[in-house]
């Protein structure tokens, strides 16, 4: 039976819960323990997948199809545990259950309402896989006192008390504010951040305080008093030069003791933090740097490309070099040369995306990867344009684009090299989509597998000639040119199982130029970087000592 660690957060958001949930994971695994991490979301959308990467940042996929919050990214980069569709709900979600249940009659004639119809379906998602693991850590989003956010915390409160004494704690993010002006932290925040946690039932057992500036000990006893938290169970979160960091800087605090005490866990399997004082080796002490340009259309916001960035850190740690990442707009050059935006970079990196604006520019980024011989990785749009430009500038299909722009517009304007994706195999199952489908959920989700072409760079880069990788995508490229454009030289290394849908191309003449139909970077991880982006960067390494 599982322990239950409930995370909540106060005063201001983006304080860092997930990072510490993630982080706190880590430490228990180091101890021994298995764990699984969850998020429980307040907002009305079903799930992400419909949200502007502007809003909400990147959606993070599950091998099973989910489309989550940019959290669970954190939950398996820093555990290793693949997460589930059953680790993600939100209030849209939930409601919409409830309000299916109701409509099939399954509440014989009740009135529906939030208590207990709605904290009910709550606690369900909570229990789920409870027999599974040794720790159940839940992180609810938002802060206290958010109006959207009172059934979630009244659905753990009722957890709680539905289980055996000592089974559940609370965990509470707080910020401790600096006043320059006096130079002195301020409590005040923290002590009414609680006094609402308290009010709605709740009493946190730690205090995890977000601040800039040393906690002095007169300070956490203080926070503790007023608080009624133990002092030793007031843990200080500075800010660090990497994420990667978390795990051995909330060791130094004493989180897991913390929690472990609050569990009356005694005596507690002594951490085993190899992994980690390695992982902060190769940050630290880097014998390089490759400077990385990310040709993208959500630049103005880096959690829209989170795992890509991660994952390319990822790259630099398996090959002992710092990865500086650069940020350049797509729309920058649609209608200029790309070489005064593109000159001096050691490797070109699309990302995805959709709709059709900033396509120009990335197309040209690869064409001006391809022709410089500087490395280039493309991910899902980022393959299709790949396609595009080869098809235009050296297969004789000038007017290549894809169905998605034609569709967008109401017009025909291009030879649809790429097309949109009316059905493909999942499992035993043939899935069929049509263009005007309702948005949410009805792309080709999660982990597929993919075969690759014995002697391709890719089936030497991953050391094996079967691989599953994660996709979210609805449009894929047309294999009715592949003959044509495979005579060029744009090979098609990887395709799915049954032959039909492109995964991967690559230039055969060149030194590093791939593109894949999948996410890679959302399977890579401080400790066991994905191998395509560990090449990609090694890659940049070489490039670096040609330039």
């Amino acid at each position: 039976m599982a322990r239950f660690i409930f995370i909540t957060g106060g005063v201001v958001s983006s304080l860092g819960k997930g990072l510490a949930s993630a982080a706190l994971g880590a430490l228990l695994q180091a101890r021994g323990y298995t764990v699984r991490l969850r998020k429980l979301d307040p907002y009305l959308n079903v799930d992400p997948g419909t949200m502007s990467p502007f809003e909400h940042g990147e959606v993070f996929v599950t091998d099973d199809g989910a489309e989550t919050d940019l959290d669970l990214g954190h939950y398996e980069r820093f555990t290793g545990v693949a997460a589930r569709m059953s680790d993600s709900i939100s209030s849209g979600r939930v409601y919409s259950t409830v309000l299916e249940k109701e409509r099939r009659g399954d509440y014989l004639g009740k009135t529906i309402q939030v208590i207990p119809h709605v904290t009910n379906e709550i606690k369900d998602f909570i229990s789920i896989g409870e027999d599974e693991v040794d720790f159940m850590l839940c992180e609810i989003g938002g802060t206290v006192g958010d109006i959207e956010g009172l059934p979630f915390f009244e659905a753990i409160r009722q957890f709680a008390q539905d289980k055996p004494r000592g089974q559940c704690i609370f965990m509470h993010l707080t910020l401790l504010p600096y006043l320059a002006a006096s130079g002195e932290l301020k409590t005040k925040p923290t002590q009414h951040s609680v006094k609402e946690l308290r009010s709605i039932g709740l009493a946190p057992d730690i205090l995890v305080c977000r601040s800039e500036h040393p906690i002095p000990e007169r300070e956490r006893e203080k926070i503790g008093l007023f608080c009624n938290v133990r002092k030793d169970a007031v843990i200080a979160a500075y800010d660090l030069k990497s994420i990667y960091e978390a795990p051995l800087a909330y060791h130094a605090q004493g989180l897991d003791q913390a929690v472990l005490d609050a569990f009356g866990i005694s005596p507690a399997p002594a951490p085993n933090l190899s992994v980690w004082h390695d992982v902060a080796d190769r940050i630290h002490n880097p014998e390089g740097e490759v400077r990385v340009a990310i040709v993208g259309k959500y630049t103005q916001l880096e959690d829209a490309y989170k795992s890509i960035a991660e994952a390319l850190t990822h790259g630099g740690m398996a090959n002992r070099v710092k990865v500086r990442i650069d940020w350049v707009d797509a729309e920058l050059f649609d209608r200029e040369d790309a070489a005064p935006y593109l000159e001096g970079f050691h490797a070109i990196l699309v990302p995805g995306g959709f709709g059709e604006r900033g396509t120009e520019g990335k197309i040209k980024a690869a064409q001006f990867a391809r022709e410089k011989g500087v490395p280039y990785l493309g991910i899902c749009l980022g393959m299709q344009m790949a396609v595009i430009e080869a098809a235009r500038n050296v297969a004789g299909l000038p007017t290549a684009g894809s169905e998605e722009f034609d569709h967008e517009s109401g017009s025909r304007r291009f030879e649809p090299v790429v097309y949109h994706l009316k059905e493909w195999v999942q499992g035993n199952q043939t899935v069929a989509r049509k263009a005007d489908d309702a948005k949410g959920g009805t792309m080709r989700l999660g982990a597929y597998d993919a075969n690759l072409r014995d002697g391709s760079k890719v089936a030497e880069i991953y050391g094996t000639s079967v691989i599953e990788e994660r996709h979210r995508h609805r449009y894929e490229v047309d294999t009715k040119y592949r003959e044509q454009l495979e005579a060029k030289g744009l090979c098609f290394t990887g395709m799915s199982p049954d032959g039909k849908l492109p995964e991967i191309v690559e230039w055969k003449d060149h030194p590093w130029f791939i593109g894949v139909q999948f996410h890679p970077e959302l399977k890579s991880k401080p400790f066991a970087p994905h191998p395509l982006f560990a090449d990609f960067v090694r890659a940049a390494v070489e490039n670096s000592r040609l330039v």
